[in-house]
């Protein structure tokens, strides 16, 4: 079965004046879409073809070498995307709460800290790439990054929420300015979705 664009899952101008429908319709309508068809194009009648994302990218060393790469790369966008979507909404919620919160407070001693080293993650990462809070085999919390289309489920994590800190992701609402761009993130960060993760349960 043909990999698809997912809906976004709130209206397109659901996360304006921090996000534009603008910035939407050339990031979820071209962007990601773009890597939705090169994708299906690559793996045309090849035997992974029907894999979910996570699977087909865990088993992307069976691939071919001469498309390998690609692959990797177009699944790992489309995967990286889908998430990203997830991890926004319309409004943020006050907060995390219960074990997902105390397990923050214990590896970063605070929210306010937590999102301050994400932020300096994502805003110090040269270049196109990924921001990501995710939780290891060990069950502790990480701030890391990715760069261009890499993916936390390469490294066996699992990725609990996300920003993506590609210049396509802001560059008409926000020019150059990475940090306003990051700045606004906590106002659409969708802790639900990330508390979701944490427990097992996205």
């Amino acid at each position: 079965m043909a990999h698809t664009l997912p809906e976004l899952p709130w209206a397109k101008d659901a996360l304006a004046p921090h996000i534009t429908p603008e910035t939407l319709s050339f990031h979820h309508g071209k962007h990601h879409n773009a890597y939705v068809t090169n994708l299906n194009t690559l793996l045309s009648g090849h035997p992974l073809a029907g894999l979910p994302l996570e699977a087909l990218i865990a088993r992307v060393g069976e691939i071919d070498p001469s498309i390998k790469g690609k692959v990797f790369n177009n699944a790992a966008q489309h995967y990286n995307h889908s998430f990203y979507w997830k991890s926004l909404r319309p409004k943020s919620a006050s907060g995390p709460g219960g074990s997902f919160l105390a397990a923050l407070k214990g590896a970063f001693g605070s929210l306010e800290n937590f999102k301050d080293v994400f932020t300096k993650e994502c805003a110090g990462h040269f270049g196109s790439g990924w921001g990501w809070l995710v939780k290891e085999k060990d069950g502790s919390l990480k701030v890391v990054s990715t760069h261009d289309a890499g993916t936390p489920l390469t490294a066996g994590q699992v990725p609990l929420l996300t920003c993506d800190v590609w210049e396509h992701a802001y560059y008409i609402d926000y020019r150059n300015d990475r940090g306003a761009y990051l700045k606004n993130f906590w106002e659409l960060a969708n802790w639900e979705f990330a508390e979701r993760n944490f427990a097992g349960q996205g």
